[in-house]
């Protein structure tokens, strides 16, 4: 009989939640952000390349550790967030923060080459689901477990303004994660550019669009989908060949962003079946 434990993970926003619905899982299994805490312990994890989803920093430290987590923060394109030391206070597991606390990924990312890859060794188009400024942990691990049952070959999300592979998103993405790619990139819109070269086509959500139903959603494509407050951004909608809605028949006029997600991918599973 496996050995069970009780495992908690650490969400930033929602403090330590217990995995599972019964609050157990094997320790094997468990999948636990990394907090990592003090100026020299975020330096020596930038500099060996951990992917680090943002970092906190005392607002108006200048010291030369802080430059240099800031300098070596800006070469990946890590978001750095300036806050009170109230604030680093109620984040730290240690209480010796140093002014800077770092958040590694719950999970590694992948590359957008893997995504192709993943496709050409399914011998398929690719399907690929591009996210534009999704904040929400849940939004996002529900739609990588949309993504997974819908055959999409990865997801592409962006570095800033956009929630990366927290304990949060793994949890609500049921296992997803570990069978479905997840690239994280600097500029979106020049990664379009970049898979259009590559064959894909690009189509985004939006309530003004052109009823999904009349689109020619087969081949190698591309989904955007935007955040529900602001939806797809314009530079990112400019670089997308097609502009989808989805009928909506009640009284309000939008979806959450995961719904919209499942409802266009299955359309496209449709189309190419």
């Amino acid at each position: 009989m496996r050995k069970e434990t009780v495992v908690y993970m650490r969400d930033e926003e929602n403090g330590k939640e217990p995995l599972g619905d019964s609050g157990k899982e094997s320790v094997a299994e468990a999948v636990i952000e990394t907090i990592i805490e003090g100026r020299n312990a975020v330096i020596e994890a930038l500099r060996a390349g951990k992917a680090i989803d943002k970092i906190f920093i005392l607002d108006g430290a200048q010291d030369g550790p802080i430059q240099t987590i800031r300098r070596e923060a800006k070469k990946r394109g890590t978001f750095v967030k300036y806050v009170t030391r109230e604030r680093l206070d109620q984040l730290s597991e240690t209480g010796k923060h140093q002014g800077v606390i770092a958040y590694a990924a719950a999970y590694e990312y992948a590359e957008v080459e893997d995504i192709l890859a993943a496709a050409r060794a399914k011998n398929e188009p690719p399907f690929i689901i591009l996210l534009d400024n999704i904040e929400d942990p849940h939004n996002l691990g529900a739609i990588i477990r949309t993504a997974n049952l819908a055959g999409a070959h990865g997801v592409i999300i962006p570095k800033n303004r956009a929630v990366g592979l927290t304990a949060a998103v793994a949890r609500t993405s049921a296992g997803a994660l570990n069978y479905t790619p997840v690239a994280r990139v600097v500029n979106l819109g020049k990664t379009m550019e970049e898979l259009k070269k590559e064959g894909l086509w690009f189509v985004c959500a939006d309530m003004d669009g052109t009823t999904m139903y009349e689109l020619d959603l087969t081949g190698p494509i591309g989904l955007v989908i935007g955040s529900e407050g602001d939806g797809v951004g314009r530079l990112v909608k400019e670089k997308c060949d097609f502009v989808a809605s989805i009928p909506m028949k009640g009284d309000i006029d939008s979806l959450n962003a995961s719904v919209a997600a499942g409802v266009l991918a299955y359309e496209i599973v449709r189309q190419r079946s």
